[in-house]
């Protein structure tokens, strides 16, 4: 089992295991503040492939992040701390973050998935528990939804549809849950609802042994046709079509998926794909209805320090660089972790 004790509570330790453990392993943000020219600084050098640079700090010495999330209407960037729930948010041109929201703050002890909406919304997932939508301005809590029951789940990532439906991932339950429009808009002010699973993948998945990880990141098609998920251990890359709700395979040519984590995908129909323990990005180009991917190409370089999740923008992509090798949920630990950041690659 990870080394993952010292950073969560005991209830969280398979969880960790299962998600990074014997078969190693949230992220389509839209933003417009931020692209070719760095809106955060002089970027440093910071690996021996150019292209990566530090775009900013996360304060703390524990930080372990997860996800990301990018305001399209300030350009504000928040990231997710996997170990502890802290939320963290960086402004245009800060060169380190600063804590948005606590760890702890509503019962929060992750922070995977995050993504702003079209109303400026944050939704944060916590993989133990389900998903909390918060006012970006204040930092209030506006709606709370979560799996019903106490069987084991494991939260991972969400991405939102233009018809404002957000969709998650499960990936013990092998599941996709959904919450409307119409069910946040009923739970205001800071009440709540359960999550309802939308489409189980179940059938379509590999067979694998009880309790095994599946389903991670998830982006959804810009014209609101179809939602991709990854199968993290085999490598794949599944197609949810939202009309008729069938699940397929995406054919993926001229490369592979090894450890995908999480997704963006463009409206030219670019997917980006962060592949953690390779420290490695892809990038594909998908046919039109998004049954096809073609490689168009690979970064790989040490200093993405284990890649979970990226947003991009033209000329610039974001990475969060989670460190979890580094006495963190990887076994076995490379050592300790140094100062937490984001990376920015320029270009890819």
């Amino acid at each position: 089992m990870p080394m993952w004790s010292k950073l969560l509570p005991a209830p969280l330790l398979l969880a960790a295991a299962l998600s990074l453990g014997a078969a190693p392993p949230s992220a389509y943000g839209a933003s417009s503040a931020y692209g070719a020219s760095s809106a955060y600084g002089p970027p440093g050098a910071s690996g021996p492939d150019a292209r990566v640079t530090t775009a900013f700090t996360l304060p703390g010495a524990k930080v372990y992040p997860e996800g990301i999330a990018a305001d399209g209407r300030t350009g504000t960037v928040y990231v997710g701390s996997y170990a502890d729930g802290t939320v963290y948010r960086a402004r245009p041109g800060a060169r380190t973050a600063e804590v948005f929201l606590p760890a702890g703050a509503d019962g929060r002890t992750t922070a995977n998935g995050l993504r702003v909406d079209a109303r400026g919304r944050l939704w944060v997932t916590d993989s133990t528990k389900g998903v909390t939508v918060y006012d970006t301005r204040t930092g209030a809590r506006l709606a709370r939804f979560d799996v019903p029951g106490d069987a084991p789940r494991f939260v991972n990532d969400l991405t939102i549809t233009p018809d404002g439906s957000a969709y998650l991932t499960d990936s013990l339950r092998g599941v996709i849950y959904r919450v409307t429009p119409g069910q946040l808009a009923a739970a205001r002010p800071s009440g709540g609802g359960p999550l309802r699973v939308a489409y189980d993948l179940t059938p379509t998945l590999r067979p694998r042994p009880a309790g095994g990880f599946s389903l991670n990141g998830i982006v959804s098609d810009p014209a609101g046709r179809y939602l991709l998920t990854v199968d993290m251990p085999e490598g794949e890359l599944l197609r949810v079509d939202l009309r008729t709700g069938a699940v397929g395979r995406v054919a993926l040519t001229g490369g592979t998926l090894t450890s995908p984590d999480g997704l963006d995908l463009a409206a030219d129909g670019t997917l980006r794909v962060a592949q953690n323990v390779p420290n490695t990005l892809t990038r594909w180009q998908l046919s039109g209805d998004g049954t096809r991917g073609r490689l168009t190409g690979t970064l790989t370089d040490p200093s993405l320090q284990i890649p979970t999740t990226l947003t991009h923008r033209p000329g610039r992509t974001l990475v969060v660089r989670s460190q979890f090798d580094k006495d963190g949920p990887l076994t076995p630990s490379t050592g300790a972790p140094t100062t937490f950041t984001i990376a920015s690659v320029r270009g890819f």
